[in-house]
């Protein structure tokens, strides 16, 4: 098979020719339809403190299946399939927090950029007739917005505040429509996400600038009450700080990976809450599955790509610059 192969450490992305997985006891073999390019795939092949380590990666795929171990029960050949990409052992500190990506002794999946990929049989999340392996791809980020904003504990009612365009930022904005927020402002400094933003179901669309916080607060009737940092980058912390109302919280999503210094005393003289999330748990994708198809616009909204395997290097070196890309998915 062709796989992705990250050298590690800042080097370079190749395609090799690697042997086909064969599937051990409880374990399941796909035939990878497509996977989606995740800012993290950017960030963590840089070389910097945050990185993959040589191997293969990509976590955002689905397809079908082609194997199964001795012992598998309740999928079949042919069936298709997300996949969650986090192990989880179900007895460390981590997973005691129901979160896959805690878990820091179970083998990931997270092997994506392939053409097969081998997988713990408890990782498969059987996808509905009514959904597309399309579909099956986009239930990973989707579940990393909805675990966030599950945590953050949202209420109807509540006025919110999205920092950021990309991917995480926009399935914020669809889970807080659906969630009952009263109202949604997305928060960006670029331009070209204003459409996508309210698509997925933002009241109104703020550039970053001067007047930001004023025209905020304008938008949504009076200060947030959540701000959801989806950004990850230096400077949002303290923005987020802005936004948020006297007892409001700031909820980072963004894994900024570079040090972010806000001034804490701005902090608490709004007593701002402040919660840093990561991850999900298989609830969130069984969620996804089942409920994917009944929201307010279609998820697959934010595909602006498709790309073959052996375009993959060349494709991460365009999304490193200026480009006009949301999602794209890379057929594997």
């Amino acid at each position: 098979m062709k796989a992705a192969i990250y050298a590690g450490k800042g080097g370079p992305i190749t395609i090799e020719d690697l042997p086909d997985p064969v599937p051990g006891a409880g374990e399941v073999v796909i035939r990878v339809h497509r996977c989606g390019l995740c800012g993290t795939d950017l960030s963590m092949t840089k070389g910097e403190l945050f990185d993959f380590g040589q191997g293969q990666f990509g976590h955002e795929y689905a397809g079908e299946i082609v194997a199964l171990g001795k012992g598998v029960e309740g999928l079949r050949l042919g069936q298709k399939l997300a996949v969650n990409p986090s192990g989880a052992c179900g007895h460390c500190a981590g997973c005691a927090g129901h979160n896959h990506v805690m878990c820091r002794e179970a083998p990931s999946a997270a092997q994506g950029f392939a053409e097969y990929v081998r997988f713990a049989a408890n990782l498969a999340v059987p996808l509905p007739d009514v959904l597309s392996l399309a579909d099956g791809a986009l239930i990973e980020p989707l579940a990393v917005s909805l675990y966030g904003l599950r945590q953050s504990v949202i209420r109807a009612g509540d006025r919110v505040v999205v920092l950021g365009g990309g991917t995480v930022a926009l399935y914020a904005i669809y889970w807080a429509r659906r969630m009952g927020a009263s109202k949604i402002v997305a928060l960006s400094r670029s331009e070209r996400r204003r459409d996508m933003c309210l698509a997925m179901g933002a009241d109104a669309f703020v550039p970053f600038g001067a007047n930001e916080v004023g025209e905020t607060i304008e938008a949504l009737g009076g200060p947030a009450d959540i701000v959801f940092e989806c950004v990850g980058a230096e400077g949002m912390l303290s923005k987020s700080i802005q936004h948020a109302k006297t007892y409001g919280k700031v909820v980072s999503l963004g894994f900024c990976t570079k040090p972010d210094p806000f001034m804490p005393a701005l902090a608490a003289y709004k007593c701002v809450t402040m919660q840093f999330l990561v991850g999900y748990g298989m609830d969130e994708f069984l969620h996804i599955a089942r409920e994917m198809d009944k929201g307010h616009v279609d998820p697959k909204t934010i595909i602006t790509s498709e790309v073959p395997l052996i375009a993959l290097p060349q494709t991460m070196d365009l999304l490193r610059g200026a480009n006009n890309e949301t999602k794209v998915h890379v057929l594997c």
